[in-house]
């Protein structure tokens, strides 16, 4: 499990006033490994997984602008790569 150190650190659309979390999974019949399974692509496709590793440790302004420089730059290749395939 996560400790509440993490869950702390998740990003404010996860939180609630009273509660933590606002993704929820519905248990149908006692079957357990299917709601983790949903549970576990939907925060992946929510980037909290990612999130998390981010927020482990502390990440100078600088570092994070270079990230983020160099995320975009790796985003906008692939856009390139697929639009040119697509042609």
């Amino acid at each position: 499990m996560h400790s509440a150190r993490e869950w702390a650190n998740l990003p404010q659309i996860f939180h609630r006033k009273g509660g933590i979390c606002l993704v929820s999974v519905s248990v149908r019949d006692n079957n357990v490994d299917q709601a983790l399974r949903v549970l576990k692509k939907k925060m992946q496709r929510e980037g909290l997984f990612r999130e998390m590793k981010l927020r482990r440790h502390y990440e100078k302004p600088s570092e994070r602008k270079a990230r983020e420089a160099s995320e975009s730059v790796r985003r906008w290749r692939k856009m390139d790569r697929k639009r040119r395939e697509k042609q």
